[in-house]
């Protein structure tokens, strides 16, 4: 084979990602990487650089949760790969399809007269397997593009690394070796639910007399909606769901919003009342339970899930059956009896009456001062500015207390950073959000302290032009942690930092700016929300002395 006959490795790849269907590679340029990354250009592959490689690999997860498509990082190795480990664990968390590119150092032999140490060495498979991602390596440069494929259809079942050594990503390739994409293969089909199971959860919904039907993001998935509604008609259940699948019911008369730390007034009135919550595709987490409080000690739980361990792996479980959550809610449908007006308690006019009253502002009472705005207060008034069609992303903090108080059009547009329960993966996730799903505005919530963390990605958002809106929620402090030491009587002066103007800031990389501090200056926005002509950048000052539900349920006796 003559030289014409191979191309350099790196380019290799490159047409390689062109030719299994990649949109685009989120990353940072390193040595190892650079000459791929000029590559993938002049494949038609588009390369969107982060600042940081924690929010290259963020960017890479929110882009597959918007899109449904495989979410790709490119990042170097040694240093490169340890900035991006938060990232990493942090999408092998979710369960995001993310292929994760990553350097290496070369395999061969090190020269033993070679000047000086490796600087970057890093053994990066303990690292992966530490961080329980599956990971191959790029050995051979004759069949490097076989093996891209190879974990380009294996990351479709959630993440997964592709080593990149030096040597061989600098060496050459048969021209001749690029393949067609390879099937990424159909999702194991959930097993069929158990007629005993099915009989036993029937058995116990038909001695309920106020049923609770809850839906998480397993049921939104299985795209269960209509089924639910149709059982909880059947029934004469009221509908709830899990902060993921926030708004899966919003608009039906019986939706009581939230279960949990996030609920609302009006929802736990009602779910307090419940004898039998039927649980489809929900974890049960602390949040969902409120640890272990929000659902009657004497109500049953029937959990349903596709997965048999997560079955009363969080929560006590009564009845357990394992299936799709919306081939057993069919099934349910069949077996039980359809309900008379006398048996359907929960849905009483009196009941439908109370939740089409309920309005967010009764559920406490705003904590202004002179110069914050409580974040409750802030989070209703942004869910009246906003345009209604818009993705929402949270990062992590005490100025959670706002999110159940601002809606999304359906579970597909909220996308919360916390599953590695810490702050500052929300900017990253935010970005890759917006472009896997541009036909609406993205609306990023993160506090200042993560802020600070990922200020330097205003400049992407510019560069790359990534239509978003930033909203900092901004107390001058680590809110969550101020409480924390609050709630134990010690001093919070270690949580907390000096007032900053954030929009002069965002305005010197091109944002539109604004700086509020009342209800009245967020409603003000609305005409600018409506139609953003570019990225918005608001610092919402917030009164830090709020408590978010989630802090105060994990707080000491008194």
């Amino acid at each position: 084979m003559t030289t014409r006959d191979r191309i350099p490795t790196y380019e290799a790849l490159a047409l390689q990602l062109q030719r299994l269907g990649a949109e685009c590679v989120f990353g940072l340029m390193s040595d190892e990487t650079a000459m791929l990354i000029a590559s993938l250009d002049g494949a038609g592959v588009r390369f969107i650089g982060a600042r940081h490689e924690n929010c290259a690999v963020a960017m890479a997860e929110g882009y597959a949760a918007a899109s449904g498509r495989l979410g790709i990082a490119l990042v170097g190795r040694g240093p490169a790969t340890a900035n991006a480990l938060h990232g990493i664990v942090y999408a092998r968390k979710t369960g995001s399809p993310v292929l994760l590119m990553m350097g290496a150092p070369s395999g061969a032999p090190l020269n033993p007269n070679a000047l000086g140490p490796d600087t970057k060495a890093l053994d990066s498979v303990a690292v992966l397997r530490a961080a329980g991602v599956r990971h191959v390596s790029l050995d051979d440069a004759d069949v490097a593009p076989q093996l891209l494929a190879h974990a380009y259809a294996s990351a479709h079942q959630g993440a997964m690394a592709l080593l990149l050594p030096m040597n061989v990503l600098n060496g050459s390739t048969p021209a001749t070796a690029l393949v067609d994409a390879p099937s990424t293969g159909t999702a194991a089909r959930p097993p069929a639910p158990r007629a005993a199971a099915l009989e036993a959860a029937a058995t116990q919904i038909a001695r309920a007399r106020r049923p609770l039907i809850l839906a998480g993001a397993g049921a939104h998935r299985a795209g269960a909606r209509d089924t639910l509604v149709q059982l909880a008609e059947h029934l004469g259940a009221v509908l709830a769901t899990t902060m993921k699948a926030k708004d899966m019911f919003r608009g039906h008369p019986f939706d009581c919003g939230v279960l949990g730390s996030f609920s609302h007034g009006a929802g736990r009135r009602l779910i307090d009342q419940t004898d039998c919550v039927i649980a489809f595709g929900a974890g049960l987490n602390q949040r969902t339970s409120s640890q272990g409080t929000s659902l009657p000690e004497t109500a049953t739980l029937v959990q349903v899930d596709v997965s048999r361990e997560a079955v009363g792996r969080w929560l006590h479980c009564d009845v357990g059956v394992v299936g799709d959550a919306r081939e057993v809610a069919d099934r349910l449908l069949a077996l039980l009896p359809a309900r008379g007006e006398a048996d359907r308690p929960m849905h009483a006019p009196s009941v439908r009456d109370a939740l089409a009253r309920y309005r967010p502002e009764a559920d406490f009472e705003a904590s202004h001062t002179a110069s914050t705005v409580d974040p409750r207060s802030a989070g209703i008034a942004f869910d009246r500015a906003l345009p209604r069609e818009r993705n929402v992303v949270y990062d992590a903090g005490n100025f959670l207390s706002m999110a159940p108080y601002v809606h999304v059009p359906g579970p597909g547009q909220i996308k919360q950073a916390s599953d590695f329960s810490s702050i500052g993966m929300g900017f990253g996730t935010a970005m890759g959000f917006a472009h896997g799903a541009p036909e609406r505005v993205t609306v990023l919530f993160i506090g200042d302290g993560a802020f600070l963390m990922t200020l330097g990605e205003l400049e992407t958002v510019a560069r790359e032009g990534i239509p978003m809106v930033i909203v900092v929620m901004n107390d001058g402090a680590y809110g969550a942690e101020l409480h924390y030491l609050r709630q134990r009587n010690m001093a919070v002066s270690v949580a907390q930092f000096p007032q900053v103007d954030y929009a002069p800031i965002a305005a010197g990389f091109g944002f539109q700016t604004a700086t509020v501090r009342t209800v009245g200056e967020i409603l003000a926005l609305a005409p600018l929300l409506a139609a953003p002509d570019g990225p918005i950048f608001i610092d919402c000052k917030i009164n830090g002395a709020v408590t978010a539900g989630f802090l105060e349920e994990t707080a000491p006796a008194r």
